[in-house]
């Protein structure tokens, strides 16, 4: 383990011998940092973190704050939970949590730029990537393999799906289901995300029956519980459960096609 002669070590907090912490970095007490995990200069990770191995954190980054939000109280202080292999650029912010249980919660190998923001509450899964600036506004779930686009704002409470690109400048008040791109100052949906899919693997097979339930669900006329369960009917695949279960369990309402 490396610890700068300027970095502040709270006691209590727990360190990895494998750990290196840079210089004008402080980790308070109750804070948990992973094997191999490396904290840049001027990090400040707040008691109630707990970092799994292998994360880099970058100058500035904060991680564990005060939740954004005025009926927050220390008492009511609910943990930020990050998994491995994660990267905090510069500046970027993670809040803890307050009223769930969890807290927040970051999986693993996601990429967040700079000044990219995390609120209170938000369950963030694996392989996702924030650009600059963009952020997530209190308890949004966003699954995995997700690239969200600079200075896009998500609502709280939304939901965003998996393998779903967001474009830059986007607002996004109502849930995106899986496999889409959404796009416009307030969210709509303009087809598939083709390339990610792509990338991560998806068969023609699986692309073309992925836009033939979207097609069915949105384009075809029925009432949306009607082109829900004639999806299931005629495509029956992971895919399409997947889908499915995403729109009939949303709560914000689900972002239209243009």
């Amino acid at each position: 383990m490396a610890i700068h002669p300027s970095a502040i070590i709270e006691d209590g907090a727990e360190i990895d011998p494998s750990a290196d912490i840079g210089p004008w970095t402080l980790v308070e007490a109750g804070a948990v940092i992973g094997a191999e995990c490396r904290l840049e200069s001027c990090v400040r990770i707040f008691g109630g973190t707990r970092l799994g191995a292998r994360n880099r954190v970058c100058h500035g980054a904060t991680l564990g704050s005060e939740p954004q939000d005025l009926g927050f109280t220390p008492e009511r202080s609910r943990p930020l939970t990050i998994g491995s292999d994660n990267c905090f650029r510069e500046y970027v912010n993670i809040s803890r949590g307050i009223k769930s249980e969890v807290g927040t919660r970051i999986g693993s190998r996601n990429y967040f730029m700079a000044y990219s923001h995390a609120g209170h509450d938000c369950q963030v899964g694996d392989d996702n990537i924030l650009a600059n600036t963009a952020t997530l506004a209190g308890h949004v779930e966003l699954a995995h393999h997700c690239f969200i686009s600079g200075q896009v704002a998500v609502h709280q409470f939304a939901r965003i799906g998996a393998y779903c690109m967001i474009g830059g400048l986007t607002g996004v008040s109502k849930d995106i289901p899986p496999f889409l791109i959404a796009n416009g100052q307030r969210a709509v949906l303009v087809g598939l995300n083709l390339v990610g899919l792509k990338r991560n693997g998806f068969s023609a097979e699986q692309r073309t029956r992925i836009k033939a339930v979207y097609r069915l669900i949105f384009r075809s006329g029925l009432r949306l519980a009607d082109g829900l369960l004639e999806a299931k009917t005629r495509h029956p695949s992971l895919e399409t459960n997947q889908i499915v279960e995403f729109i009939e369990t949303s709560e914000r309402g689900v972002a239209g096609f243009v």
